[in-house]
């Protein structure tokens, strides 16, 4: 957790409201869905929601989508073994249940007993990558016990939540609460620097704080970044000086960049792995020429880097550009913008351009 969440404080009210209405024994309105590109804070804020949560005396469940392969792995990460109904022949699993015709146990009665006992929240973190099946059989319970238990379902992902849950065949995403995150705006992030180093009793110069802020983009996992290598040079200053100054904030550039290339490198990897690496670079040579891209541009860059000799379909190029937080599509408005800014400038620079392709003229 960062010592200060910044630029938060509305989803923060959403939970808080929701989890109050929880400990009151009453049912909430609906499911809450948190969806972003990587680095962003979503599996911050559900930490912080847990520890809220908790405060409120209600119990709390934080799961990954990796943990939950098969159903069985869902009755056990979810504790349910003692409230599963046995509605299955004796020594046959969750699992071989759902192949049968009657098919799996009733999960929403499970779910909204243990919630009538005591009243509680599951969080699935990664939720795009649950398996369908499991998926299926829990997103479709969810809103059952929901409204007859006091039952909250948070489900975390990326951009692509929405679209994979749809394809899961879930009838709850519709009607939940979306809370949308994307980059900080200039004052949280200079909220996000200054307040945790101020209640240490350290000052930061107002040139040297715009400059992080400018630096970061925004991007709440470099702002985390910046606010450690800062603090190392503070801590490694002489006695009794409280005051970061410009001088101090470049002599932590170097460990800020170190550990961006580290992350940027990983995510070009991720890019080459699932063989969209030239619809990348397309995009980002695209962006050169703004800070948005229309639907079409964003289209037309892709369909570019995706060659006809086997790969991704351009169709598929583009979804998983948008699944990897690669490119964000502004809210509310069909023109997408970077997920990282700097990440462009990063993979013209260090990613190999095929010969004679767009990047080279």
């Amino acid at each position: 957790m960062p010592p200060y969440l910044a630029g938060r404080a509305e989803e923060q009210s959403l939970f808080l409201r929701f989890f109050r209405t929880l400990r009151r024994g009453v049912p909430v309105p609906s499911e809450i869905l948190v969806y972003g590109p990587s680095g962003c804070g979503k599996t911050t804020l559900l930490s912080w929601a847990e520890e809220r949560a908790r405060r409120e005396g209600l119990d709390f469940r934080h799961l990954d989508s990796d943990d939950l392969r098969t159903p069985s792995d869902l009755i056990s990460g979810l504790h349910l073994e003692t409230w599963l109904p046995d509605f299955t022949p004796d020594g046959v699993s969750t699992d071989e249940a759902g192949q049968h015709p009657g098919g799996l146990p009733p999960l929403a009665e499970a779910l909204e007993a243990r919630a009538q006992d005591a009243p509680w929240v599951v969080a699935v973190d990664e939720a795009e990558f649950l398996d369908p099946r499991v998926g299926r059989w829990l997103l479709n319970a969810a809103p059952i016990a929901g409204r007859e238990a006091p039952f909250l379902l948070i489900l975390a992902g990326g951009p692509s939540l929405h679209a994979r849950l749809s394809a899961m065949g879930a009838s709850c995403w519709s009607r939940a609460e979306s809370v949308r995150l994307g980059r900080l705006a200039a004052n949280a992030t200079a909220e996000a620097v200054r307040r945790p180093l101020a209640e240490e009793g350290i000052e930061i110069g107002e040139e040297a704080l715009a400059r992080i802020v400018r630096e970061s983009h925004g991007y709440p996992y470099f702002v985390q970044l910046w606010g450690q290598a800062i603090w190392n040079r503070v801590r490694e200053s002489p006695a009794g000086e409280r005051r970061v100054t410009v001088a101090v904030v470049e002599s932590a550039t170097a460990d800020f960049e170190a550990e961006k290339r580290c992350h940027f490198g990983e995510i070009v990897s991720g890019l080459a792995t699932d063989g969209v690496l030239p619809a990348a670079r397309e995009v980002a040579i695209a962006f050169r020429g703004g800070a948005r891209l229309s639907y079409a541009d964003f289209r037309e860059a892709v369909f570019r880097g995706v060659s006809d000799a086997g790969g991704p379909s351009r169709a598929e190029a583009a979804d998983a550009l948008e699944h990897l937080g690669f490119v964000w599509q502004t809210e509310g408005v069909p023109t997408w913008e970077p997920g990282i800014p700097s990440l462009m400038d990063y993979l013209l620079e260090h990613a190999p351009a095929p010969d004679g392709d767009a990047a080279t003229r």
